[in-house]
């Protein structure tokens, strides 16, 4: 049986219900806890409407859909997407299903689903989702039209095994070098501290501190997202709230001479430590320090238990000099066999087509200078600030 929730008091009284779930599900991960996601729902939903679905066998529940439609405007229809999607910077989006009832609750939404006719986007997907398995489904049996693509990447860093002595010898012997000449170099300048919020006062003191960070790096190299808003700050100030309550907020500081130089917020959870956001002062980027404070949060992730740093979506040059290892997210975009989701298939299907053919006809010196000059362009953010 598929049920509705469609009210932020109902979300809210599927706390202790959704975390136990989420123990249980082979998609267990930090953006799919209920924190995240209802921290989002306030404050980042926009004009989307709550639209999660529970599946229940045998009196009890098997699984979580944590969608959300966006309404239709300008004649584009409503979409169905999970809570968590756009500017936030969700990784790993999809259904939460106890162990053992993948089939069974993959073919409850599927069967649901299909009798609403919506159309579905889901991004930020694992290849191993079982939102990619729900979309296969409406596809071969409900006669969707089904479009499923790479997006991007995550680089992850595989900590078990590992001592922090025997990690930093797996290094590249440059980057292993620059790293311990550059945390010489400010132990010995200056009177250095590294710190993680482990308080109240201080989680709101160092989030504030990440904030005011993150802009000053940004100021001259154009916008970042990541608290562009009112709601962004907002969201993350209840995020980290929540976060350090259940023991996963990692956000730390670097000082020197007591001088806040540098941030880095993240989470660990699960042993698994999310790399989110980083900021640090321009004045400083000659010592490079975001480049240490990378390195310091690394060693205290894999000192505190994380088998795992995940840096998270994004294939910046600076991630690849800690890590080799990477893993492909993928986007389903589903259209419903009806009048409008054809039409709207056939767009999109279109627009593909078009922009693939507006890069194979450029001239091979042009194609290869844009591929260049974006080779060009992630070095040259990793030499400018370090790391972030």
């Amino acid at each position: 049986m598929v049920l509705t929730i469609d009210t932020a008091e109902a979300f809210e009284r599927l706390r202790d219900e959704w975390d136990g779930l989420l123990q249980t599900s082979p998609s267990n991960c930090f953006f799919l806890t209920w924190e995240w996601l209802y921290s989002w729902w306030r404050h980042l939903s926009g004009e989307r409407t709550l639209f999660i679905l529970t599946v229940r066998s045998a009196e009890k529940t098997i699984a979580l859909a944590p969608f959300a439609v966006k309404t239709a405007r300008f004649g584009v229809p409503s979409v169905v997407e999970f809570l968590g999607s756009g500017a936030a910077g969700s990784d790993y989006l999809d259904l939460v299903v106890r162990r053992g009832y993948e089939e069974t609750a993959v073919e409850s939404l599927a069967d649901y689903l299909a009798e609403r006719k919506s159309m579905l986007e889901f991004g930020q997907l694992r290849e191993s989702a079982l939102a990619l398995r729900l979309g296969r489904l409406l596809s071969e049996q409900n006669g969707y039209r089904s479009f499923e693509m790479p997006t991007d990447v995550c680089p992850y860093i595989q900590l078990a095994g590992h001592t922090w002595t025997s990690y930093l010898a797996a290094l590249g012997a440059s980057h292993r070098a620059n790293f311990q000449r550059r945390l010489k170099q400010l132990a010995r300048q200056f009177t250095f501290r590294f710190e993680r919020a482990v308080t109240e006062d201080q989680r709101r003191e160092f989030l504030a501190t990440l904030i005011d960070l993150h802009r000053k790096r940004w100021r001259d190299k154009g916008s970042s997202e990541a608290f562009s808003t009112p709601d962004m700050v907002l969201f993350h100030q209840d995020l980290s709230r929540l976060a350090l309550e259940r023991g996963w907020l990692r956000l730390f500081v670097l000082r020197l001479n007591d001088r806040p130089v540098a941030a880095l917020y993240g989470f660990q959870r699960d042993r698994r430590f999310y790399f989110f956001q980083s900021g640090l002062d321009p004045e400083y980027s000659r010592y490079s320090v975001g480049l240490v404070t990378m390195g310091l949060a690394i060693q205290s992730a894999l000192e505190d238990g994380a088998e795992e740093y995940d840096l998270l979506h994004g294939d910046e040059s600076y991630k690849f000099l800690w890590t080799r290892e990477a893993r492909e997210i993928r986007k389903v975009e589903l259209y419903p066999p009806s009048a409008t989701g054809i039409l709207f298939g056939r767009i999109a299907q279109a627009a593909r087509v078009t922009r693939k053919l507006g890069w194979t006809i450029l001239p091979q010196p042009l194609a290869e200078k844009i591929a260049t000059a974006r080779r060009m362009a992630h070095l040259k953010g990793y030499y400018a600030a370090q790391s972030r």
